[in-house]
């Protein structure tokens, strides 16, 4: 199962208001359940390096089911995944990233935000989620 198009849009809109809300321009990423870019929004003035990034968080999220801030905290020296962001392409390991899982725990996609403090991208990043119903992954030894 996929993110439809219009919870892609939905979900975008909802983080485009929060980041309004914050006064801060963002960019603003929706992949579906491959990693595909579904919608994208970049805000007026956003950083046009936070473009890539947005779409890598919400690559990253996807690809391990986790928000990216969780993988950021596994990944320091010492933790079982470091090194994990050389892997894939590239993937961002910190606050911003988060998988949409629907109601019955099937990840169908995952948004990504770029452009803030890591704070602020990840409540982005939530609002964007949140506005879906997007709910947590079931439990996982990696998410604890």
């Amino acid at each position: 199962m996929h993110v439809t198009m219009e919870e892609a849009q939905k979900a975008i809109e909802a983080a485009r208001a929060k980041a309004v809300s914050l006064d801060t321009q963002m960019c603003i990423a929706v992949v579906d359940s491959g990693g595909n870019l579904k919608a994208f929004h970049r805000m007026d003035d956003a950083w046009v390096g936070s473009i890539d990034i947005a779409q890598k968080k919400a690559k990253t999220a996807l690809f391990f089911g986790m928000k990216t801030g969780q993988i950021g905290q596994l990944s320091q020296p010492g933790g079982p995944l470091f090194g994990i962001e050389h892997s894939n392409d590239g993937l961002i390991t910190f606050p911003g990233g988060i998988p949409i899982v629907d109601k019955d725990g099937v990840m169908s996609g995952a948004i990504g935000v770029s452009g803030s403090t890591v704070e602020n991208d990840h409540t982005v990043a939530e609002a964007g989620a949140s506005a879906i119903g997007a709910t947590e992954l079931p439990d996982h030894p990696w998410r604890t």
